[in-house]
């Protein structure tokens, strides 16, 4: 794969994304968290494996619009089929218990995956600090933050630098909301 499939990813998403909008006051477009993902990816965790960021473009196509995993296979390959379904939550299963398993896989995640993963909490907790979502409560921003936390403690030791991006967001957090 190249940069092309990196532009094909991109224009999958944003399409299968369209309607959707992040939960935050100005209810942006969703596919600016795709494109962001795969931009801390790229600007600022060094990571240029095609592989990786045209899965981290299509980490929620799965979850959150009607496409399938033999879809992403069939246009994108088996590798980033492989690395979509590791960052999927599971929508049949309750809120709570998807949450749970996330913190319980982190740790045997592909290190592909593991660094979608960091790339993904850094945009939420980034967003969620700037603009949380609508009607979110001070202690709810905290549970995410300590549960993004418990997530990406177990991605450790596959990038330095997304490593301590989060480790800043976390104690920068920490300190003003003890």
């Amino acid at each position: 794969m190249s940069g092309n499939a990196i532009i094909e990813a991109a224009d999958f998403a944003a399409t299968k994304h369209v309607n959707q909008r992040r939960m935050n006051a100005e209810q942006a477009p969703y596919i600016n968290h795709c494109i962001g993902v795969c931009r801390v990816l790229t600007a600022e965790g060094n990571v240029d494996d095609t592989d990786t960021l045209v899965a981290a473009l299509l980490h929620d196509t799965v979850e959150d619009t009607d496409t399938t995993f033999e879809e992403i296979e069939a246009r994108f390959g088996p590798t980033v089929r492989k690395l979509v379904s590791e960052v999927t939550d599971d929508k049949t299963l309750e809120k709570k218990e998807r949450k749970r398993l996330q913190i319980e896989k982190a740790p045997f995640a592909s290190d592909q995956a593991k660094r979608i993963k960091m790339a993904d909490k850094i945009y939420n907790l980034r967003d969620i600090v700037k603009s949380p979502p609508l009607g979110w409560s001070e202690q709810r921003i905290k549970e995410y933050m300590e549960w993004a936390q418990k997530v990406t403690n177990g991605c450790r030791g596959v990038n330095d630098k997304l490593e301590a991006i989060l480790d800043g967001i976390y104690a920068d957090f920490h300190s003003k909301h003890p």
